[in-house]
């Protein structure tokens, strides 16, 4: 049985593994700099929201995201930051399961994401949950 629960500061090290699985799932392990005892504050925030997917009591995935507002239209949305499940449990319904809990947080708020152009079973899944996908590009830019 999946069960879906809502991190805690405590849970720091468990958010930290999980988030090291995705970013070597996707190539990108050295983009990781964030410490255990930065996601201890992190998820102390109550802007943050970070719900673990657990299967007899081991972390199989997680959800991720910030509440933001939209000067467009002044209303709160959640901005989604990451939904991650690992490989052995892909296909098994943990995802959806997330994604419905997220939906349950967000209490008929928008919630908004970006998926890579490249993440074609990525834009599959979500587009089978009912979300609308639309281009566009996302800028980054650090002054130095």
């Amino acid at each position: 049985m999946i069960t879906i629960r809502r991190a805690v500061p405590d849970d720091a090290a468990t958010v930290h593994a999980l988030i090291r699985a995705l970013a070597e799932h996707q190539d990108q392990a050295w983009g990781v700099t964030v410490s255990v005892e930065d996601l201890k504050r992190l998820l102390a925030d109550p802007q943050v929201g970070y719900l673990i997917a657990e299967r007899d009591g081991q972390a199989i995935g997680y959800v991720s995201w910030l509440q933001r507002v939209g000067f467009w239209s002044g209303q709160d949305y959640l901005h989604l930051d990451d939904l991650y499940v690992s490989g052995a449990e892909r296909g098994n319904g943990v995802g959806e399961h997330l994604m419905r809990a997220v939906a349950e947080a967000a209490d008929g708020k928008v919630i908004r994401w970006e998926v890579a152009a490249s993440n074609v079973a990525a834009q599959r899944f979500y587009e089978r949950i009912g979300a609308t996908l639309a281009a566009k590009k996302i800028g980054r830019w650090q002054p130095r």
